[in-house]
């Protein structure tokens, strides 16, 4: 019988930094727009163990993904609204 060699993937081998990008804003779920973490996910963060925190940053990347495709798949009629980034140089200053 073969044994499967287990390799690990980067998340374990690096602390696991938080997901968030600045945006905290939540959407009609009550996910944040920006990482996609619950308010939970969000307050407890700082008290979790990185195991948890993989779990989490996993299940932030499907529901991103869902919302993507949601989002496509309306055309973003009822979709989830990502907000768009200001440009730090606007047009005629």
């Amino acid at each position: 019988m073969a044994v499967k060699a287990h390799h690990p993937d980067q998340l374990e081998i690096f602390a696991v930094p938080s997901p968030c990008v600045g945006v905290c804003q939540s959407g009609p779920k009550g996910y944040c727009l920006g990482c996609y973490r619950s308010r939970d996910e969000r307050l407890y963060w700082l008290k979790i163990d990185d195991a948890a925190k993989r779990t989490i940053i996993r299940a932030c990347q499907r529901r991103k993904a869902l919302a993507l495709r949601q989002s496509n798949d309306a055309g973003n009629a009822g979709g989830v609204d990502t907000p768009e980034q200001q440009s730090l140089f606007p047009e005629g200053d």
